[in-house]
């Protein structure tokens, strides 16, 4: 009786009109398993609602969020975090807690569909229900797809006799088929975002899991295109056809029917003065209409199609998200993929203004350059652990947030990723894609950026590289979102991006030298502290040839391999299991 009673208060704390907006971070509800409940469709929505608790947001459950923000790769150095796959040393642990917490997702899952077949009333009247469920359990076992390759599948609730407990491994291709199908009866089950009452909104629509869908059809196709089996465990079957084409085209169909969807919309608040050119920074910062200087709220974001929903009273972040995020260093790299306002790459543009003051390689860019990354400040010597570059994406400031208590939603998949699925998707499978397919996908966020349009005449009379172009976009805009690492494994391109030194900021050498003014209007030569940066400085190649810049984390220290593309099976589970065999390289 005392877990109904939890069950019920959950329930009784949707209602109240303040937290209507509100998912509660429930723990795993498989243990609800009273005679007395799942009696109701009510019981059943109470139920589906703890399952939200799964989605990758400020309290994770799969390890620190600083973690799946593109710590120590080549876009960004986290010094805390250094260790791993980044630098090449993944070591065998004896467990993982993203393997216990997905498995106990999906446990929490089944459970759900294991009441519902003994459900005596209208089986339609859990649709919503039951389309989450398996929303949430394609969801986990893509997460672990990612990390793991392919898992054991269970599908039914546990119990110390069960023989799937000694199960083989399923190979990667029957994991994705379980994703794909369970994705198929969410989207079958689920209502369309405009049919949610608002003060609903944060549950899954089918459109959410149909660009769900889409993120899972391409992440695969492109895997298979250019991994093909090398990274498989021994004895993993492979597919009966790579299917890969018919995975884009699924992509690009879907694809383009969320992208046809009216109720999602870029958040674009430029027209504002106020704004200065930053809707993307403020996009990842709403709280109230007093967080961003267009004075709009959260029920003004269409852009976010999935996420994880949070309340300043409620359900607060509860972690420092703003000063630990401020210690994050962005690479010399990432700031030079940044396009120039004419569209074209820095090395290409006769807009780059170069390195030489503070501040210059800042002009005539991309707005989202100076939304994500902080202008460097003209006082602030190349001393600190920045190397000269400070992320500003998801923070807040203008208000104390020593308190742990920001409460911007977080973005699990927005419109943003679709656009750029979509032409990704188009390219990989036709090898070519049209100004008009450009048009209707990369080109909203570059117009948002305030750059010119990539077309197929940018390309060619440049000498640019269509593809090159279309990753570069996305690099730049989902930057800090967590793709880095998955879309450098699906390109079959993490040892060639990682193998390298990762650099800050160009502090120059004789015949290039870096100064900034200061504020009395003096010209300063950068202040660079050699003993700060243990591995000193290095020529690199920049937007304007090769140059010295800082390095953040010396090339030496680095052996990135194709083993580090899926990470080893926990030790203890294979101690419990036999059968698991461990992944390559391990």
């Amino acid at each position: 009786m005392k877990k109904l009673t939890y069950i019920a208060a959950c329930a009784c704390i949707w209602g109240f009109s303040s937290c209507a907006d509100m998912f509660l971070d429930l723990e795993p509800l498989d243990t609800k398993t009273d005679v007395v409940y799942f009696q109701t469709p009510e019981h059943f929505r109470e139920y589906a609602t703890g399952l939200y608790g799964q989605l990758l947001g400020w309290q994770s459950r799969y390890g620190s969020i600083f973690d799946h923000m593109d710590c120590s790769s080549d876009l960004s150095t986290y010094f805390s975090n250094n260790a791993d796959v980044g630098f090449g040393k993944i070591m065998v642990g004896s467990n993982d807690g993203r393997w216990d917490n997905c498995y106990a997702n999906i446990r929490a899952v089944n459970m759900l569909f294991q009441k519902a077949e003994s459900y005596g009333g209208d089986q339609s009247d859990l649709a919503q229900s039951l389309g989450e469920g398996y929303f949430f359990r394609a969801y986990s076992y893509f997460y672990l797809l990612k990390f793991f390759g392919g898992v054991p599948i269970v599908k039914t609730v546990l119990d110390v006799d069960s023989p799937e407990l000694r199960a083989s491994r399923n190979s990667r291709y029957e994991v994705v088929d379980l994703i794909l199908s369970d994705l198929d009866k969410a989207i079958e089950y689920l209502p369309s975002e405009q049919n949610i009452p608002s003060e609903d909104k944060g549950r899954i629509s089918k459109g959410g899991a149909e660009a769900f869908k889409a993120r899972v059809l391409l992440y695969e196709a492109t895997w298979r295109k250019y991994n093909g089996t090398s990274t498989d465990f021994e004895g993993s079957a492979g597919p009966q056809s790579d299917q890969v084409n018919a995975f884009l085209e699924e992509a690009i169909a879907l694809c383009d029917e969320v992208m046809a969807d009216p109720v999602y919309s870029l958040w674009n608040y430029n027209s504002v003065a106020a704004m200065q050119n930053m809707s993307n920074r403020y996009l990842f910062c709403i709280e109230n209409e007093g967080s961003n200087p267009a004075g709009k709220g959260k029920d003004t974001n269409k852009e976010f199609i999935l996420y994880s929903v949070y309340d300043q009273k409620t359900r607060p972040a509860s972690i420092d998200l703003t000063q630990t995020l401020w210690k994050l260093t962005p690479s010399r790299k990432l700031i030079d993929m940044f396009v120039c306002t004419d569209g074209l790459p820095i090395d290409k543009s006769p807009k780059f203004q170069g390195y030489q003051k503070r501040g210059d390689e800042f002009k005539n860019r991309d707005y989202r350059l100076k939304s994500y990354i902080g202008t460097p400040d003209a006082n602030t010597k190349l001393t600190g652990g920045n190397a000269g570059y400070t992320p500003y994406k998801f923070t807040l400031y203008g208000r104390n947030t020593t308190n742990k208590d920001e409460y911007s939603n977080y973005p699990v998949l927005r419109l943003a990723e679709v656009y750029l699925n979509y032409a990704e998707a188009v390219y990989e499978r036709y090898g070519e894609i049209t100004n008009e397919q450009l048009n209707k996908s990369i080109n909203k966020l570059r117009g948002r950026a305030g750059v010119a349009s990539l077309t197929n005449e940018l390309v060619t009379e440049n000498g640019l590289d269509m593809l090159t172009e279309i990753r570069r976009e996305r690099t730049v805009e989902l930057y800090m979102e967590g793709f880095r690492y998955d879309d450098l494994k699906r390109w079959g391109k993490l040892e060639e991006e990682l193998n390298e030194s990762r650099c800050g900021m160009v502090v120059g050498e004789a015949g290039y030298p870096t100064d900034f003014v200061n504020n009395e209007g003096n010209a300063i030569l950068s202040e660079y502290t050699p003993n700060v940066y243990i591995w000193g400085t290095e020529k690199v190649e920049t937007g304007k040839g090769m140059h010295a810049a800082v390095v953040l984390a010396g090339k030496s220290d680095i052996q990135v391999s194709k083993s580090d593309y899926l990470w080893p099976i926990p030790q203890r589970q294979i101690d419990l299991n036999p059968n698991l065999i461990q992944n390559p390289g391990y």
